[in-house]
């Protein structure tokens, strides 16, 4: 343990020494023999077509750069702490997906997520310093009024059409965090975006490197604008957003659309069973499909019914005879009605058909209603423009499971509409799964209504949001325990964290100069910072031995369990009679500080004997 987030060039390396080790020499990647493991599928020349801007191989080293931060938890903030697997995160992005890395790398069944859009407007943060160091980074994404608000100025820079790298900076800010959010991913993962005509472009070809062009599900169209907008001077109304979806793998389904089975019936008793009424016209002319323009005749009356010249008869000839013979040709009585197809149940292949790019907005939602229900929820328009809940939860009902504890990640949560969409659903299906949101603090204007009300931060606006569809969820649960007597089981809580620099001073910066030296080795006297509370040291060690932050802790005498018994942590004491205890539980790690040995060299060394005698892994910091 490092204190550093996962090595992704690290890691991606020793994916491919495991693959190809013979492509290595003295641990450095050999380029001829790599050539000549690929043979044929190796291409040296920039002839080809590729994705590339201002500033990309900057924003690649920025992803790949580890990040040393923790998430501190705040239970105070929280609702039902202990027990919930919910989490909200208030910190930069793209800082708390390098931090997550360790601990849901590969357990994040979708995300959604809705960017700045890059209207021109926008204040965003990307990474186009790259001169700056990785301190001055951390110190300017931390910039703080006096009240310890996170501002503008520091934090956000303005996206100017005006400049030269408009459109790249708006792809150096997303593109290290999709890479790392694919990361997380699980294989059968989804992920939605969303997204308008500013940079749909942009970001269709920079989800094909990222995820693969293969990878790609649907670009799903939502119309959002219930009226059309009269203020554009050409007179066009943009009522439309996208949501581009992308899988980590093919292994990735929607569930797709149940099929209406309740118009199926058996009025005249067919032992074949449920049957119903299909439209036997086709889609093609004359000109088109030959075959399929003929007359058919009705055996009993002898009526003629020519096809639509347009669109001709959806079977052939002899398909629609033999049905004829089978009785699954329905005449009408009127001979100036159409014959129509006997389609019974049975007959159906799936029950499922295709879920549509084309969304209903009288079931999504339009953005009208996303207004309405924040308005409704505090009592006031506390937010500009937020998704609606109903859009986001058709996307999780898409995406995940009733009983899996699937997890949605969101790390541009914003108002925490995803949240309300997690917590709604589960409601309405008895569901069980779990969100992740991230926020930035970011300042609301002191002109706002939100402002006003006491919300300093757009965090703090999500957070009560949660709690408040928390709050409305319970209660209209203790209603229906009254009516029929059960007690529901779902997770009304969630699991509050904040991003914070590194508990352990060691961790926190790295060594470029001899001052830098003479400063790391007087941290080694004292290793830890001075104000550090037992649970801040707690989560910071579990996240960074990649345990998730939902993970089960037991008390014990002296210690702390953690993940179902795999890791022991004495944060307290250390002494022989902890040691013992500790030794009994036979976890798989076992982390202490080494200032709780008191300088006592015997014991440490003793301890480290006996647990490596014990096959246990231990840590001393």
């Amino acid at each position: 343990m490092d204190g550093k987030s996962m090595d992704i060039a690290g890691d991606k390396l020793n994916q491919l020494k495991a693959i190809l080790p013979e492509a290595f020499t003295e641990n450095k990647i050999d380029w001829e023999k790599l050539r000549a493991a690929l043979g044929d599928n190796i291409e040296f020349k920039n002839e080809r077509y590729v994705l590339n801007w201002a500033g990309k191989s900057d924003a690649f080293r920025a992803l790949q750069a580890p990040s040393t931060a923790t998430l501190s938890p705040c239970p105070e903030e929280s609702v039902y702490f202990e027990q919930s697997g919910n989490v909200f995160i208030e910190g930069e992005n793209l800082e708390v997906l390098k931090a997550l890395q360790k601990s849901y790398f590969g357990k994040i069944k979708m995300i959604y997520i809705d960017p700045p859009y890059n209207t021109g407007n926008d204040h965003f943060i990307y990474p186009d310093r790259f001169s700056e160091s990785r301190e001055d980074y951390l110190s300017r994404i931390g910039d703080k009024d006096e009240t310890g608000l996170m501002t503008r100025e520091g934090l956000f820079r303005k996206n100017s059409k005006d400049g030269g790298h408009y459109h790249s900076n708006w792809l150096s800010m997303m593109y290290p965090r999709l890479f790392l959010a694919r990361n997380l991913l699980r294989d059968d993962g989804v992920i939605f975006v969303s997204i308008d005509d500013n940079e749909v472009h942009n970001l269709r070809l920079l989800m094909n490197e990222v995820f693969g062009e293969e990878n790609f599900s649907g670009n799903f169209l939502w119309h959002r604008r219930q009226r059309a907008d009269s203020r554009n001077q050409s007179n066009v109304s943009t009522d439309h957003e996208y949501i581009v979806a992308y899988s980590k793998s093919e292994n990735a389904i929607q569930k797709g659309v149940s099929i209406d089975t309740e118009k199926y019936g058996n009025p005249d008793n067919d032992p074949r069973g449920p049957w119903a009424s299909i439209d036997l016209s086709g889609l093609a002319t004359a000109a088109q499909r030959p075959n399929l323009h003929y007359d058919i005749v009705d055996p009993a009356t002898g009526n003629v019914y020519p096809p639509n010249p347009t669109r001709g008869w959806s079977k052939s000839k002899e398909n629609v005879r033999k049905m004829i013979g089978e009785g699954r040709i329905l005449f009408p009585k009127n001979p100036s009605g159409r014959p129509r197809e006997k389609k019974f149940l049975n007959d159906l292949l799936t029950t499922i058909t295709g879920f549509s790019t084309c969304l209903d907005s009288k079931v999504v939602g339009y953005t009208t209603n996303g207004t309405r229900e924040v308005t409704e929820i505090f009592k006031g328009k506390y937010f500009d423009f937020p998704k609606p809940s109903t859009l986001i939860k058709v996307f999780i009902e898409q995406a995940s499971s009733i009983n899996s504890q699937d997890i949605i990640l969101d790390f541009f949560a914003g108002s925490c509409t995803t949240a309300h969409a997690v917590l709604e659903l589960n409601r309405e299906d008895g569901g069980n799964r779990k969100f992740i949101c991230v926020q930035l603090p970011e300042k609301c204007d002191e002109n706002t209504e939100a402002y006003k009300a006491g919300y300093s931060t757009i965090a703090e606006i999500g957070k009560e949001r949660i709690r408040r569809v928390i709050r409305k969820i319970s209660d209209d649960q203790s209603v229906k325990l009254d009516l029929d007597g059960r007690a529901a089981s779902q997770d009304l809580g969630f699991k509050v964290f904040k991003l914070r620099e590194s508990n352990f001073k060691i961790w926190r910066t790295a060594i470029e100069t001899e001052e830098d030296l003479v400063a790391q080795m007087q941290q080694h006297l004292e290793p830890l910072d001075e104000h550090a509370k037992i649970e801040d040291i707690l989560y910071e060690l579990l996240l960074k031995a990649g345990v998730p932050l939902t993970a089960d802790i037991r008390a014990e005498e002296g210690f702390l369990l953690a993940n179902n018994g795999e890791i022991a942590l004495a944060l307290e004491r250390a002494d022989e009679d902890v040691i013992k205890k500790i030794l009994a539980m036979k976890p798989q790690k076992v982390f202490t500080l080494d200032r709780l040995f008191k300088q006592n060299d015997k014991l440490k060394t003793n301890t480290a004997l006996q647990m490596k005698d014990a096959g246990i892994e231990f840590k001393v910091i």
